[in-house]
């Protein structure tokens, strides 16, 4: 445990032009080599795709799509004796975002396409929709909770 005290927790800042902290929570992970014009750009280019594909608005199919990835497990490894064990352990919401998001632009990187713009909107379109590969990811987690439910396998943390 820390001498110092407690770290004070850190509240996301709103983004400038849709004052939604949510949207720059995506833009500070979309950014590569600290270049945040350049992640904007690619997230702004992404909604116009979104609100060309969808006719909707785009912030509430980044909500949407947010809101399905989102896990409310995680598995941590445990070590019993000489063995390790997966065991299920609850998150906040905070870190589920944050893992539904690293989930996202993970996805959308590893798509086919022409720029990081149309990979993203593909990917949040998907997965607003239920068919994108985080969702997949997430529904995984939970069948492997149940599983190891099945097993009572829990150890205390």
């Amino acid at each position: 445990m820390s001498r110092r005290g407690t770290a004070e927790e850190k509240t996301a800042k709103s983004d400038p032009i849709y004052r939604n902290r949510l949207v720059n929570m995506l833009v500070n992970r979309i950014l590569k080599h600290g270049k945040k014009i350049i992640g904007l750009s690619n997230y702004l280019s992404s909604l116009e795709k979104i609100q060309q594909k969808t006719e909707t608005n785009p912030l509430s199919v980044l909500r949407q799509a947010i809101r399905g990835v989102t896990p409310d497990i995680a598995v941590k490894a445990r070590r019993v004796g000489g063995s390790t064990h997966q065991v299920p352990i609850e998150i906040g919401s905070t870190q589920g975002k944050a893992l539904a998001i690293r989930w996202l632009l993970g996805a959308s990187r590893k798509r086919p396409g022409r720029n990081m713009a149309f990979k993203l909107s593909s990917e949040l379109v998907d997965a607003a929709k239920g068919v994108a590969m985080p969702y997949a990811k997430r529904k995984r987690l939970i069948e492997w909770q149940r599983q190891i439910e099945r097993l009572h396998i829990f150890v205390n943390p």
